[in-house]
Formats: C-alpha cells, sequence, structure tokens
C-alpha cells in the first residue's frame, strides 16, 4: 500500500535541510546538469519555496541520452525525483509532453514507496498561472510532499512562475519579483521579448483564496 502524502511529506518536504540550501539564488544543478546526483535529469535547479524547487529539464547536455532541448523532463529525472520523494512535477511548456510518463511509481531512497504526478500547464496559457498556485497551495496547506517546476532551461518560465508565486505565498512586492526573474535567467534576460514576462509579472494580482497564514509563510518563505 502507498503511504499517504502527509507521511511521506513530514520526513521529506524540508529541501533546505535535505540538499544544504539556503536561498532561493544558488543552484543545486548547474547549466549542464551537473551538481546533485540524487537530481540528475534536472537543469538550473534552485530552491523556491520550502518545498518547491524550480528549474529545467536536462536534455541537451544529458550525459547518456542528449536530445533536443525542446523536451519535457527525461525519464531518468522523473525517476530521480520520485526517489527523492517529490509527489508533483509541473512542465511549464507544452511540446512532447505527450511522449513523457505521467505517473512513475517508485521506492524513496528511504524506502517508502512513493508516487510522482507529471503535469503540463504551459505558462503561455491564461489558466495556467492559476492551476499551478492551486497545486502549490496543496501541498504547502495540506503536506503533499515536494514540487519540481520546471521549463526547459530554467530561467524563463520557471522564473514567471516562480515570481508570481513569491507574489502570491511570500507577500514580495511586484518589482522585486521582477528583479528576482531577471537574477536567475543567467544574463539570458536582454531581448525586448522578455519584456512581455516581466509585464505579465507586473499585473500579477494575488489570487483569492490561495491565501496561507503568516505562520506557514515563515515556514516555506526563503529570504
Amino acid at each position: 500500500m502507498l503511504l499517504s502524502f502527509t507521511t511521506l511529506a513530514s520526513a521529506q518536504d524540508d529541501l533546505r535541510t535535505r540538499y544544504g540550501l539556503n536561498d532561493i539564488y544558488s543552484k543545486i544543478v548547474d547549466n549542464k546538469g551537473n551538481g546533485e546526483e540524487r537530481l540528475y535529469g534536472l537543469r538550473n535547479s534552485r530552491l523556491l519555496l520550502r518545498n518547491v524547487l524550480r528549474g529545467g529539464a536536462n536534455n541537451y547536455y544529458h550525459r547518456t541520452n542528449p536530445r533536443s532541448n525542446t523536451n519535457p523532463l527525461p525519464e531518468d529525472g522523473l525517476l530521480n525525483l520520485c526517489q527523492e520523494g517529490f509527489t508533483s512535477a509541473i512542465y511549464l511548456y507544452e511540446t512532447n509532453y505527450a511522449s513523457a510518463s505521467k505517473l512513475v511509481s517508485c521506492e524513496t531512497r528511504e524506502g517508502v514507496k512513493n508516487n510522482l504526478h507529471y503535469y503540463n500547464y504551459p505558462y503561455s496559457k491564461s489558466e495556467s498561472p492559476q492551476k499551478v498556485l492551486e497545486l502549490i497551495y496543496k501541498h504547502l496547506t495540506e503536506n503533499r510532499g515536494s514540487v519540481y517546476l520546471h521549463c526547459w532551461n530554467g530561467w524563463h518560465a520557471s522564473g514567471f512562475m516562480s515570481a508570481i508565486s513569491l507574489i502570491q505565498f511570500c507577500d514580495w512586492k511586484a518589482e522585486d519579483a521582477v528583479t528576482y526573474w531577471d537574477r536567475n535567467t543567467d544574463g539570458v534576460n536582454t531581448d525586448s521579448g522578455y519584456e512581455t514576462i516581466r509585464k505579465r509579472i507586473r499585473d500579477f494580482k494575488k489570487l483569492p483564496g490561495l491565501s496561507i497564514s503568516d505562520d506557514l509563510k515563515r515556514n516555506v518563505c526563503i529570504e
């Protein structure tokens, strides 16, 4: 029998402790997918909230199975997330999602049975921000385990969803969230087209019904 979300989350959802992360700017996995071997298959991955990582998918630089960058997570990335106790991953583009596993069952490295659900909420669609924030809210408030939020490189789309998450759950000001987005693009932010993303961040308004308590904010928000 699979353990409940609550049982699994109680042991594994503090990513700060699990990976020694202390801020929302340092990478746990670098641009070529190197770093934390337990999370191989990810790329440009950083802490967002206590139980949420953001980043990209390691396809182009994959050591054994390289493919186009415009793909969802490779299968070993999904399996590693599952084995690390993650219960949700969110792909923020549509390209090739149909070919990816939507549910990965595994035993965690601690010997606990786990399911990882793989969702697709393309960031360009108007309804996706609410769907992403609703899912993160459930993970924050219902002890559903950890979430990986990703695009291709771990810069722009995941940065947008991360920026509005900081506004929604951690009371960040819009301009601070824009600065956060810029800082985590690794310098790939000079094209004029990216101003559209900055505008979407500035225009974002907190969604009713998804507020968390001050105590929970102190627990999940990272300086």
